[in-house]
């Protein structure tokens, strides 16, 4: 017995060429490489350039993502951007995306759910493809978050970079069960009640303006542990598997203390665990994209892995999947 499944083909990133390390911040805020690296083990960011749109480093990724995937701009038939840093306030940076692409058919539009962004979107366009709504698909994580920052907020503007990353997702026949291609479960959740812990200062119709990234880090930290808890835990009683059965873990890139603390907690391998946050920063809905397009392109992740993602992010979002690579 088979049915049809979004899978995903391939991926790729793309990081601006400026670096900002520790040792540079500590230039600009009263911070220090060794204060940096002990609260997130981050050790660099990237930073876009005067004139660099989320945009562009979304349609950079998805150039190489098309190309891993062995598809062109005319196969696609949508396009979705998780994004917290769009281009404008309107028209959705997919739009803009898709035109820079030089797609003119299908659908495209933005996922706003910060952090959790690209476990949203592609939670969404594999229910948009069951659907019949496309057959081959761009799901892409891109931001710009050093336009959001406070730099003199030392809290805050040691944690973000900038970047993107895309996967091709297209729909094919899958044995049904676990042993089909593609995402095996979805778990979403948010709680709006949180706002005040992880948010932006500014909006359109509050203050008029773009507004600075504002944290309560602690309690950010504490929710982000018990969240993640809660949806893994939900994925693997949905498949009946275990972390012995993960060939990969591939988690939001924000703090390397909740994810040492998360593979801990579920008794899953080191050698597992996909890290990146020590080069990259928190790039938001870009991490886990990122992350994968590193493991992708190292030969890490192998067609038919078992891969487990998961996110947290202001909000308060968060969300895990499964999936066979």
């Amino acid at each position: 017995m088979s049915f049809r499944r979004a899978v995903v083909l391939g991926s790729g990133g793309y990081l601006p060429e400026k670096i900002l390390t520790n040792a540079d911040l500590a230039e600009m805020v009263e911070t220090s490489d060794a204060w940096i690296r002990q609260r997130t083990g981050i050790e660099e960011r990237r930073i876009a350039a005067e004139g660099e749109a989320t945009s562009d480093l979304a349609v950079a990724a998805a150039r190489r993502a098309l190309e891993a995937a062995g598809r062109t701009a005319d196969d696609i038939d949508l396009v979705v951007v998780a994004t917290s840093t769009p281009d404008n306030t309107f028209p959705a940076t997919a739009v803009e995306v898709q035109h820079k692409l030089g797609i003119s058919r299908g659908a495209a539009y933005d996922m706003q759910a910060v952090c959790s962004g690209f476990v949203f979107a592609m939670t969404n366009v594999d229910a948009m493809m069951r659907a019949g709504q496309g057959t081959c698909a761009l799901v892409i994580g891109a931001e710009t978050f050093s336009r959001l920052l406070d730099w003199t907020d030392r809290g805050t503007c040691v944690l973000f970079g900038d970047g993107a990353g895309a996967v091709v997702l297209e729909m094919a026949e899958q044995p049904s069960g676990l042993d089909g291609r593609g995402i095996l479960t979805a778990h979403l959740r948010s709680d709006g009640g949180h706002k005040q812990k992880l948010y932006v200062d500014g909006g359109p119709s509050t203050t008029r303006t773009v507004g600075h990234l504002r944290m309560q880090g602690r309690e950010v930290y504490r929710f982000a542990v018990s969240a993640i808890e809660d949806v893994i835990t939900d994925a693997f009683a949905a498949t009946g598997m275990t972390a012995n059965d993960i060939d990969w873990f591939v988690p939001h890139q924000a703090n390397l203390r909740i994810i040492d603390a998360t593979a801990k907690r579920f008794g899953i391998a080191d050698e597992k665990v996909i890290r990146t946050v020590a080069r990259h920063g928190n790039t938001s809905a870009a991490s886990i994209p990122l992350a994968l397009a590193e493991a992708t392109g190292d030969g890490r992740i192998k067609p038919g892995d078992i891969v487990l993602l998961e996110s947290m992010g202001g909000g308060f979002t968060w969300g895990a999947v499964i999936l066979r690579w």
